[in-house]
């Protein structure tokens, strides 16, 4: 018997779990939700992937379910959070509460929605003739390895009815609060598209931008969506690690780098490309479409739930390093601090895009040769 098993230490139940499901796991940097593969999970009842890539951290993963033509999911029900984003498709999905009370709503592409905690739930592919593809981004691996036991996590019946919130946020109906740039929110149930949901201003971040963080079902998870204005790049920054980044519209790429690192990791983004950056890992996004560029982030720690006190020190503004220069202890880089190879790798892309740059107000460098 393998030594370590017969001890019983350095137990990872999530990852356990993962191996008994018979889960197709994909690993990587990167990677391009499209084309994923997938395989059939009995659980969801259809084909579906998990997701691990390099920089989840502890708390997070994400789930892709290809959902055939005329399909549906089999009724879930557990006691993890999930935020669900819409790739393909356009289908429905029916919430039961335990009363026999049912909410439902309708989605389509870019459509972003949160399944209240421990609420038994089902999707619908509407079409005939084409799959459903979504995937969501859940705190399996900490609900997992904090009571490992996957029947108190999958068969418990409490009813979070806190967690359901009003009949209105799942029409895409809530209550918008603005409080600062880069905490401004909407909180509902359901968004109907993530392309056109107006953005408040988050010019904090660089060169324009909005952003809108979303409080759903009252959960502890994060969701919020940012925009790069065509011509534009953002200002480098770094955070704690679990944030899935999936870009929702327009094209373009990032860097990614560790503090003291000569070279970046480059990733180049489309509709459906999805990347998590390391903890505490620089990264700075730059547009290379013709159009506006706007990505989700997905991750554990919401502005009303923060769990951790990092994050809690960020949000009431004790600790406001994510909007803060590095040269204060902050964890964003200023424009004119950023390592002087990179406004040239962007104009260069430009160019070889046919594209105007638009950054001049906002950093003075002189055009490549």
């Amino acid at each position: 018997m393998d030594q370590q098993k017969a001890a019983r230490y350095g137990i990872d139940s999530y990852l356990d779990w993962v191996e008994r499901e018979k889960l197709l796991v994909h690993t990587g940097l990167a990677i391009d939700c499209f084309k994923v593969e997938t395989r059939d999970w009995a659980r969801a009842g259809v084909p579906s992937a998990v997701l691990h890539l390099d920089g989840r951290g502890d708390f997070c993963n994400a789930f892709v379910f290809n959902i055939p033509a005329g399909g549906s999911t089999e009724p879930q029900r557990h006691l993890y959070e999930e935020i669900v984003y819409v790739l393909e498709g356009d289908g429905s999905t029916q919430i039961e509460l335990p009363n026999g009370e049912k909410r439902s709503f309708e989605w389509g592409p870019t459509s972003l929605f949160a399944i209240p905690l421990n609420a038994t739930y089902r999707h619908f592919n509407a079409s005939g003739l084409g799959r459903a593809l979504i995937t969501s981004t859940t705190n399996a691996p900490m609900m997992l390895n904090l009571f490992h036991n996957e029947r108190f996590v999958f068969d418990n019946p409490f009813f979070f009815d806190d967690r359901v919130g009003q009949q209105e946020y799942f029409a895409g109906e809530g209550v918008l609060n603005i409080v600062r740039q880069g905490n401004n929110t909407w909180e509902t149930n359901f968004i109907a598209s993530l392309e056109t949901i107006d953005l408040p201003d988050f010019s904090d971040r660089g060169a324009g931008g909005g952003n809108l963080i979303f409080l759903l079902a009252d959960s502890s998870m994060h969701a919020h969506v940012s925009e790069m204005p065509a011509g534009t790049y953002k200002k480098a920054h770094r955070h704690v690690a679990g944030y899935n980044v999936m870009c929702v519209a327009g094209s373009g790429f990032s860097l990614m780098w560790f503090e003291g690192d000569q070279e970046y990791v480059r990733i180049d983004w489309h509709h459906g490309v999805l990347f998590p950056p390391a903890h505490h890992q620089f990264h700075q996004h730059f547009t290379t479409s013709k159009a506006a560029a706007r990505y989700l982030a997905m991750g554990f720690g919401s502005l009303r739930y923060p769990f951790t006190q990092e994050r809690r020190d960020e949000i009431l503004g004790k600790d406001v390093k994510f909007s803060t220069s590095i040269k204060k202890g902050g964890d964003q880089v200023e424009y004119e601090d950023q390592d002087p190879r990179i406004h040239p790798i962007w104009l260069a892309e430009m160019k070889k895009n046919g594209l105007t740059p638009r950054m001049d107000k906002y950093i003075r460098t002189a055009e490549p040769v």
